[in-house]
């Protein structure tokens, strides 16, 4: 089928490949017959082509360059991704799967910024999805309907109509889908927020970006007075925006997914019971008679995302393992729980388990997919289901990376935002401080009016140079003047004072003389 398809396709270009080498050979130019019997050469005849020949000229290249990739695309769908042609060829369901999850891939990628696509890249985006889904329309299911005959009776016929599973979501995404890339356009002229390389951002702080958990991104600058209010509002709006794409697309797949066929090798491979799959202490608390599904969520140990994917595997294969003894128990009339589990517990049981499940899903939205879905994709058959499945999952994924880069420009816009309010607080405080001093000061330092003081009640009097010394109390300026006195007196000695005792010492020795 190949080699057929390369004959055909190399045919016209060998053909008009060997007319110019046969020109050459033979020594004469290429010539074109004109109206009038003369001969053009075929070089002045391409001077002569108008613009819009030139524009005809490019548009069927374009279209016969289009038209060889989307046959690529279809042989390899038909192929099975075995280019060999062999027996080693996947269904059609998962090859349409693996192409739509592969496009968005090569599209978007990491989605490391938020910034528009390029307009090549939508281009080829929207195109080549356009050719994959293209398939939807000829999934059809027959619906009865009536025709009138020409003898005006009624006849009651079958006719097709496209199924209604993909008539409803198929619209619906490709809506999500345009919803997202608008959400990108909105940051085209955007000045407010920048990416610096996350190398050179660690450089200049001192530090090693291989330890971050997402050192592949780069880091988000914002202004140093933060992010303006017209930015911010925009910002949370688009993230709002995005928000419900993200539970639209989510609640799409969790359909598709849960009415996929549950393949018999991985029912084989499930435990007996839904306790062994579970483990006693989750097995304890699911089945417990109050039961807080936040609580149960909290006291979990959610720090890696093995340990989240682990809990995702057991606690889906618990439902399975109860839903089939449910079913079981319903034909059969024999109960394979024991006498002391009823069919409303069990369905209790499983309603608590799907809680978990979504919680899990909201909490951590990009978690990979589990054992039970990797093998529900691999061995469905539906191409419908296929188709939905996969475009719902990659749009589901598109909205979580357009969030987080969302987040990452809150934060750190949110980060700045606390280093002004903080340099703020601290310029606050220190003013503070400083005019508490100054009021203190100003305090001790005045003068009360109509105030006495101790100098005044012992009738010192203080000349206008000891006022001077304003910073020393009266009674040590007192007491230093004092002492300062005897040297500032003339050097003649003054008359002696006796005191009381010397005069009667002197009025008995001279009674004694007597």
């Amino acid at each position: 089928m190949v080699q057929t398809f390369g004959r055909k396709l190399s045919w016209p270009r060998s053909f008009s490949f060997r007319k110019m080498l046969d020109g050459l050979n033979s020594g004469h130019s290429s010539f074109s017959s004109r109206g009038d019997g003369r001969q053009t050469p075929d070089h002045e005849l391409a001077i002569q082509a108008t613009p819009s020949a030139e524009g005809t000229r490019r548009g069927k290249l374009n279209r016969t360059s289009d038209m060889e990739v989307m046959k690529e695309r279809f042989a390899k769908l038909l192929l099975g991704e075995d280019m060999s042609g062999g027996r080693e060829g996947v269904s059609s369901a998962l090859a349409l799967s693996n192409a739509i999850t592969h496009l968005s891939d090569s599209m978007f990628g990491e989605q490391m910024k938020l910034q528009p696509m390029y307009p090549e890249t939508k281009e080829i985006w929207r195109k080549e999805l356009d050719w994959l889904l293209s398939v939807v329309d000829h999934i059809v299911q027959f619906v009865p309907s009536k025709q009138m005959a020409k003898n005006g009776a009624f006849t009651e016929i079958m006719v097709t109509k496209q199924r209604d599973d993909l008539l409803v979501n198929i619209p619906a995404l490709r809506k999500l889908d345009s919803v997202l890339l608008e959400t990108l356009d909105t940051f085209k002229d955007q000045k407010d927020f920048w990416y610096v390389p996350r190398d050179v951002e660690d450089t200049e702080n001192s530090g090693d970006w291989r330890r971050d958990e997402n050192w592949w991104l780069p880091v988000v600058k914002v202004p140093s007075d933060g992010l303006s209010e017209e930015s911010r509002k925009l910002l949370y709006s688009q993230k709002d925006s995005v928000s419900q794409v993200l539970k639209a697309a989510t609640a799409i797949n969790a359909v598709v997914l849960s009415e996929m066929h549950i393949p018999d090798n991985y029912i084989d491979s499930l435990p007996k019971n839904g306790k062994t799959s579970l483990g006693d202490s989750l097995y304890k608390n699911i089945t417990d008679d109050y039961f807080d599904p936040d609580y149960f969520i909290s006291f979990l140990d959610l720090s890696t995302e093995h340990k989240v994917l682990d809990l995702k595997n057991r606690i889906e294969a618990s439902m399975v393992i109860w839903k089939r003894k449910m079913n079981h128990k319903e034909k059969d009339g024999k109960s394979q729980w024991g006498s002391s589990v009823s069919l409303e517990k069990r369905e209790l049981f499983e309603v608590r388990a799907g809680t978990i499940l979504v919680m899990l899903k909201q909490q951590f939205p990009r978690i990979p997919q589990s054992s039970l879905e990797i093998s529900k994709i691999r061995n469905n058959k539906d191409v419908g289901q296929a188709i939905l499945e996969s475009y719902s999952r990659v749009l589901e994924n598109l909205a979580s990376k357009i969030l987080s880069r969302i987040d990452d420009v809150l934060e750190a816009d949110l980060l700045v935002q606390r280093q002004v309010m903080a340099e703020a607080e601290r310029k606050f405080q220190s003013g503070r401080a400083e005019y508490e001093y100054e009021e203190t000061e100003k305090v001790v330092s005045a003068e009360t009016p109509n105030s006495r003081k101790l100098s005044d009640f012992i009738g010192w009097r203080l000349s206008s140079e000891t006022k001077k010394h304003s910073s020393m109390s009266d009674i040590e300026f007192f007491y230093k003047a004092e002492q300062e006195k005897p040297m500032m007196k003339s050097p003649r000695a003054l008359p002696k004072k006796l005191s009381y005792l010397s005069k009667l010492e002197n009025m008995r020795s001279h009674s004694e003389r007597h």
